[in-house]
């Protein structure tokens, strides 16, 4: 008589549970259909239309004792930031985080007072272009204040200058899929698992399960590695449709998906505790969404997934830092845009670990088997 065995059976589990899952149209709808339309749509319009936030580096060298500089100072359009050395200056404006390097000097015409110039790449190509209008629109508006008849306060010495190195194009496909990646996962994650095993629990199929002699764990383990497999499979077939529809950049080809593999199964494993908790808290069915959409919500809105968290206000980014979604997705960018591997994200992935442990630790305490 052949010994039973607990892995066949939840292999089995997981087989069943995966034809449940592609006969779901709400689970095909959450993981692959949404984001699949978010990324044609944002792929082909560009941009969001949302007021931009332009990251810049004042040069060491600049005249910083005038309005022009104060002005910017207090724009909301401009983020003006620093580095410790020219080494990490080097790597910020080659991958695209910086829209560039701003000089501003004292001029020897008569006509104004600075000139200013703008020294970026083609990395920021979606940023240094739209950023000339607002230092343009900064010195008209300082002009306005300090002078009667409107001569020149501060000039564009050049529109622009690019001698750093040529780089790669930063296009608007690679901050947007990785945002839907991420809609992915924690859709599948809260709302499969939780509507998942409230049926399983609600129709007594895991009654029936204990008639077997399949262990507790098993069953989970079962159940798990069917949303997990199903959803690594919508994960590759976003990212290929990404990349050949739109040229989604992944620097270090199939490296990349690899790596963007391993982060979204450690980001799909936290979202999957959450649905876990909805599930024990549900008393019927009717209940699941307002808990769900409770904790997917303001993670959709607030966690970079349509837009940078920079645009924020500050007192609201610290809480949008906070959110696991958030740091799943800066990991995502930095691995395919930047070439980033996993090490070098590894303040995300931590991040991401201790919320599973905590997720995890109120799971188990909510969670109900009948």
């Amino acid at each position: 008589m052949q010994q039973y065995s607990q892995v066949r059976a939840m292999l089995a589990i997981t087989k069943a549970s995966l034809k449940a899952i592609f006969r779901s149209p709400s689970a095909v709808a959450f993981s692959f259909v949404f984001p699949f339309v978010f990324i044609l749509v944002f792929g082909f319009i560009g941009n969001n239309g949302r007021a931009p936030v332009f990251r810049i580096v004042i040069d060491k060298s600049s005249d910083t004792a005038n309005a022009f500089y104060d002005s910017l100072k207090a724009s909301s359009n401009i983020k003006i930031v620093s580095f410790a050395n020219n080494d990490e200056l080097h790597d910020n404006i080659i991958k695209g985080k910086i829209a560039g390097i701003l000089k501003i000097s004292k001029s020897q015409s008569s006509n104004h007072e600075y000139s200013y110039t703008l020294k970026s790449s083609n990395a920021s190509n979606d940023k240094w272009p739209q950023l000339l209008p607002v230092l343009n629109a900064i010195a008209n508006k300082v002009s306005d204040v300090k002078y009667e008849n409107r001569p020149t306060y501060a000039v564009a010495d050049f529109n622009y200058q690019r001698d750093i190195e040529t780089v790669r194009e930063y296009k608007t496909i690679d901050f947007i899929l990785p945002g839907q990646l991420g809609f992915s996962l924690l859709s599948s994650g809260v709302f499969g698992v939780a509507f998942m095993f409230f049926n399983l629990r609600n129709t007594l199929v895991l009654k029936r399960f204990f008639a077997t002699p399949i262990s507790r764990t098993y069953i989970v383990l079962g159940e798990a590695l069917s949303r997990v497999l199903f959803q690594l499979l919508t994960a590759i077939v976003i990212i290929i449709a990404g990349r050949y529809l739109f040229g989604f950049t992944l620097v270090k080809g199939f490296v990349t998906v690899i790596n963007m593999m391993v982060l979204s199964f450690i980001g799909l494993l936290v979202f999957m505790g959450l649905g876990f908790i909805v599930s024990g808290l549900a008393k019927n069915e009717s209940t699941i969404p307002p808990f769900a959409n409770l904790l997917t919500l303001p993670q959709f809105l607030l966690g970079g997934t349509f837009f940078s968290v920079d645009v924020f206000p500050k007192w609201l980014q610290p809480i949008s830092n906070a959110m696991p979604l958030t740091h799943l997705n800066t990991a995502l960018r930095s691995v395919a845009f930047e070439g980033q591997n996993l090490w070098q994200v590894r303040t995300e992935i931590g991040i991401l670990l201790l919320w599973g442990i905590a997720v995890y630790f109120v799971a188990i305490k909510v969670f109900k088997w009948e």
